[in-house]
């Protein structure tokens, strides 16, 4: 039982989306890492999840039964614009959201065979396990 003068105790309020600057793709951090950052042209290894917003469909994710790690190369134009653009900069351990519209996604004509609409936004939540070289 809390005596009337403790101090309450709140659940901070999760961190809203920002920008990711010169692209539409919004991205809010859920958990912060530590040392080494992606950059440009790091083969970065990451855990993923892909969820069709208009759905709530999950299309995607690396932690599923068969399923592994994904490992690409950063910013070079290897995965969809906005994970691309979204991911640089996050340090391993970190856990962060990008919501992507369908222009820095799959487009206009989706990818009907994992589910995704066309024009469908997605949401992607990406932790970073590793960073080659790092």
């Amino acid at each position: 039982v809390a005596h009337r003068d403790s101090p309450t105790l709140a659940t901070p309020p999760m961190s809203a989306f920002v920008p990711i600057p010169g692209f539409s793709t919004t991205m809010r951090t859920l958990q912060a890492g530590t040392g080494a950052q992606v950059s440009k042209g790091d083969k970065v290894t990451v855990h993923a999840k892909g969820t069709v917003v208009e759905s709530g469909k999950v299309f995607w994710s690396t932690k599923s039964p068969g399923q592994k790690p994904f490992t690409y190369d950063a910013g070079v134009g290897g995965v969809i614009t906005g994970w691309d653009q979204g991911c640089l900069g996050m340090a391993i351990g970190e856990i962060r959201e990008l919501n992507i519209p369908a222009h820095e996604g799959y487009g206009a004509g989706g990818f009907p065979a994992w589910g995704i609409p066309p024009g469908g936004t997605l949401l992607f939540e990406i932790e970073v396990l590793a960073i080659a070289g790092k």
